[in-house]
């Protein structure tokens, strides 16, 4: 019997806060056993770190200033990659995706080609063709080159993401822009591409990490992006381990950011509707 003035607990909160509570103990225990086989492995090993050579090659205090080390401008030519291809393949996908929704025979089977061209084939297989067959015909760069191809590998996969996402408005939408005299380019713009779009950005957002991920590739093609500086920077100092997990981190910081982005986005839509 609750005494004068004693507040009712809300039915479940106990069982919630030991539910929390024994979640967070799970995963510091599992936390605590990679730690210890991480810990383990590396004193198995007998490798000497030398972490302190490390922040030279992402920044450096001269008489001159601040200067960025060879990570850092590898990182500048990654982020340029990224957002180039991404604004392509945006293009592409989107471009895709309405050749395979058209009524034209034509062009229905010329998305499909594309299609199956790109996802059944790896990446540097296509790198290497853009690379050696395409760019002398046509007189790109490395970096053009870069770009082109991973906005068309990527492009492929946007297109079935947006395609999906303009399948998934209601037919009843598309009835009611036709009542309004509202042209197809019209519809697609006005109502059917900003409705899709809500519904696919975590898809998207997806699909951008991997796309940061994959311009590690280009990198055989000697565009000094973040991988290949690392390369060069393991070849003259042989510091293998460092380079490579200070690269993975970055990777990971750079891709956590864009999910933690999406969702501050997703979440946007979600409470206003816009």
């Amino acid at each position: 019997m609750r005494g004068p003035g004693t507040a009712a607990r809300p039915p479940g909160t106990t069982a919630k806060r030991f539910g929390l509570a024994g979640d967070l103990a799970w995963y510091l225990a599992f936390v605590g056993v990679v730690a210890l086989i991480v810990g383990k492995g590396i004193a198995s090993s007998g490798y000497t770190w030398q972490w302190y050579r490390v922040p030279r090659f992402f920044v450096e205090f001269t008489a001159a200033g601040v200067v960025l080390g060879p990570l850092s401008r590898g990182l500048l030519v990654t982020f340029k990659i990224t957002l180039a291809s991404l604004v392509l393949a945006f293009a592409f996908g989107v471009a895709a995706a309405l050749m395979r929704l058209s009524g034209s025979v034509a062009a229905r089977a010329a998305a499909r080609v594309y299609l199956e061209l790109v996802r059944n084939t790896p990446l540097i297989i296509q790198i290497f063709f853009m690379y050696f067959v395409v760019s002398p015909l046509v007189g790109l760069d490395s970096f053009l080159t870069a770009v082109l191809a991973l906005s068309l590998f990527e492009g492929a996969y946007l297109c079935e993401i947006f395609r999906a996402g303009i399948l998934s408005v209601a037919r009843g939408q598309w009835e009611a822009a036709q009542s309004l005299g509202l042209s197809a380019a019209e519809t697609y713009r006005h109502v059917i591409l900003p409705q899709a779009v809500r519904k696919i950005v975590p898809t998207v957002t997806g699909q951008t990490v991997s796309l940061v991920k994959d311009s590690a590739l280009v990198s055989t093609i000697a565009v000094y992006d973040l991988a290949m500086q690392a390369q060069a920077i393991v070849a003259e100092t042989f510091l293998v381990f460092e380079v490579w997990l200070a690269v993975a981190a970055v990777y990971l910081a750079v891709t956590m950011s864009l999910s933690a982005a999406a969702h501050a986005v997703e979440e946007r839509f979600r409470r206003f509707g816009a």
